[in-house]
Order: structure tokens, then C-alpha cells, then sequence
């Protein structure tokens, strides 16, 4: 055999066992990429994706995208092309397999974990939406969950209204725990609630409910040394009106901002986006501060593919986003609802050049 034919032939078999090598070499990572974008003010699958009963309503134009990421399973092995490919392509992020799914996490609890978020980013995102429209709602203290084999468990339940803890009145979450770790371990802690079937009794009926008991509960140490009881502290609001944000195989907290402002959007006069492409991305808590998300990138490539013109960027992910924005997308810094509703406003009115845009040192 001539020396050309057998190298080029040695050559040949040894990148066809390199390929195989890298299909059957696992790595422990996992794959990011752009997820569909929804327009908050239009309808998917065949109904609208936020519906108000009870209240004046009005016509929107344009678009106000929530976006998402794609991610594999937690049980899908990526084999070493696999990563190899993803590193190298621009529409798609190779991160450690960790990142996603911490601590072991199975894809049954990352999917719990995200549709828990995904239905507290609704709430505030209402809440948000009507305080910034100065329409009152309803807020309370509640237990949010339970720990298993905490001293709470059997005594608190998910759904019980914390009136008070020690007997000084609560008037959010964060109380709780601060009232609960003045104590030391080991030392009494009473808890005046109203139990869940009360409370959601009298919530049906339209009244707040005021019959309360104590319920005493001795206090644990935690790992750092702090008193604890071992529940979640949340919050529950009665809404003056109907809103219902129909959205399904979505997750996550961070359609938060977006359902904000399409809520806002459908309650006023208004047209928010003046007929434009608005996308955006960003959790959202009762007071309308705009928070961090992960997958920026690929939420930026998404919203562009689809023709988006702007992007609502939360402000402490402008610095990554503004490094590698696809072209024709101008990304606009937000840290709290009213900054996105005053980015509205110069979009819609043409006044571009006075919106706070993101930099790579932002």
C-alpha cells in the first residue's frame, strides 16, 4: 500500500475514532438556548394571555414579549460533540450541568420549583401593576409553607394568616423571621394566626376573617445558630377585580416585569407601546422593583428573531447583555416599573435618544 494512501486511511480512522469517542464521552454539562417569546397582550393557544373580568378594559396595539430560555433535562447526558458544538455556536450556551439543576436537583423538582415561581411572579406582577394605577389591594401575612420535621410541622399550616408573632403586629414577611430569631433556641415563640379554613371561608365570602388563636411553638437552632420554627413567611392579596394570566408549560419568576406592564396596559387609555415591538425580561415584587434573570443572552436572540426593536433589561444584567446584543435591538436599562413605564413613553412618542440604555459598564 503506498505510504499516501495508508496515512490518509490511519488519519481517517483515527477522526472516526475521535467522533465516536466524543458521542460516547459524557460531560457534566447542560444546554441554554432561546425559548419562545409571548406577546402579553395578544392571545396564545386560542385565548388571551391575560384576561380582566370587572373592570373597563381597552385596546393595546403592538407588542409586549415576555421571553424564555429552552434548557435540557436534568437527566439528559451531553455528550463531548454535543458541548463541543453548543461552546461554539451563538444561538446556544454550554454552562455546568450544576448551574441548573444544584444539588442534584430531579427535573419533577425543578419543574415544581419553577411553576411555584412562575405563580408568585403573577401575583406581584399584578400587584404591581394595580399600585401603579392606584388601585388599592388587599395584602396579609401568611405562612407559606411548612419545613417536614420542623417544631411548626402540625402546628402551622400553609394558608394561615400570621396576625402576629409575640404579640406585636406583622405587617410583612421579613417580621417573621426577625421577631423569631430574637429568641434563642429552645426558648417559646407565640404565633397569633388565623387558621387556613378560616381564612379562606370568610376570603369567599368577601369579609376578612378575625377570629384568631395563639399557637405556641418552641423554637429550634439552625445550622448558623439562629432560633427557627421552620416555616415561610409569604404574602396573600385579595384583588378588587378578576385577572387571570393564562400561560402554560412556562416557568420561573422572570415574566414578571412584562405581565406587569400588559396588565397596566389593558387597564388604561393608554397605548403603552404606540404600535411597537417591546420585549423584555425581568422578576418583579409587590413594590415594582425589577430584578435580576438568568439566560439573558438567549432571551436577547429570541426577542430579536421575532422582531422585537427594544428590550426591557433589567438593570444588573445590562452589563452582560450589553456585550453581546444581536444587531438592531436596543436594550433599555429598567430597575423598576415606573422605569419601564417612562421607557414607554419615549418609545411611543419617538423620544428615543432619553432612554437609559444599557452599557457593558452598567
Amino acid at each position: 500500500m503506498p505510504r499516501r494512501t495508508a496515512t490518509m486511511l490511519a488519519s481517517t480512522l483515527m477522526l472516526i475514532a475521535l467522533l465516536c469517542a466524543g458521542v460516547l464521552i459524557k460531560v457534566p454539562y447542560a444546554e441554554m438556548s432561546p425559548g419562545p417569546t409571548v406577546n402579553t397582550l395578544a392571545d396564545h393557544d386560542g385565548e388571551p394571555v391575560i384576561q380582566i373580568a370587572g373592570h373597563k378594559t381597552y385596546e393595546t396595539s403592538g407588542h409586549l414579549n415576555m421571553t424564555t430560555v429552552r434548557v435540557t433535562s436534568a437527566d439528559f447526558n451531553m455528550n463531548l460533540v454535543s458541548a463541543v458544538y453548543g461552546w461554539l455556536a451563538h444561538d446556544s450556551i454550554v454552562v455546568p450541568h450544576d448551574t441548573l439543576y444544584p444539588d442534584g436537583q430531579t427535573e419533577e423538582q425543578s419543574s415544581q420549583e419553577n411553576a411555584e415561581e412562575f405563580s408568585q411572579s403573577q401575583e406581584s406582577a399584578k400587584v404591581a401593576a394595580l399600585e401603579e394605577l392606584n388601585i388599592p389591594v388587599k395584602s396579609w401575612v401568611i405562612v407559606s409553607s411548612v419545613v417536614k420535621d420542623s417544631p411548626a410541622e402540625g402546628r402551622l399550616h400553609a394558608g394561615d394568616v400570621i396576625k402576629a408573632v409575640d404579640g406585636t403586629r406583622i405587617t410583612k414577611p421579613a417580621d417573621v423571621a426577625k421577631l423569631v430569631t430574637k429568641h434563642k433556641a429552645g426558648e417559646n415563640v407565640v404565633f397569633t394566626v388565623v387558621p387556613v379554613k378560616q381564612a379562606a371561608a370568610a376570603e369567599k365570602e368577601g369579609k376578612e376573617a378575625t377570629t384568631t388563636e395563639n399557637v405556641t411553638i418552641r423554637t429550634d437552632k439552625a445550622d448558623d445558630g439562629r432560633a427557627i420554627v421552620g416555616i415561610q413567611a409569604g404574602t396573600d392579596h385579595t384583588f378588587p377585580f378578576q385577572i387571570d394570566i393564562k400561560l402554560a408549560d412556562v416557568g420561573g419568576p422572570s415574566a414578571g416585569l412584562m405581565f406587569s406592564l400588559g396588565i397596566v396596559d389593558k387597564l388604561t387609555p393608554t397605548d403603552l407601546t404606540g404600535g411597537k415591538f417591546v420585549a423584555g425580561t425581568g422578576t418583579i415584587d409587590d413594590d415594582g422593583k425589577v430584578g435580576p434573570i438568568g439566560g439573558i443572552g438567549m432571551k436577547l436572540v429570541g426577542a430579536r428573531d421575532k422582531g422585537a426593536q427594544y428590550f426591557l433589561t433589567p438593570k444588573d444584567n445590562c452589563a452582560t447583555a450589553a456585550k453581546d446584543t444581536p444587531n438592531g435591538l436596543t436594550l433599555v436599562k429598567v430597575d423598576t416599573l415606573d422605569d419601564a413605564m417612562g421607557a414607554l413613553k419615549d418609545i411611543r412618542s419617538g423620544n428615543t435618544g432619553a432612554l437609559p440604555k444599557c452599557t457593558a459598564k452598567s
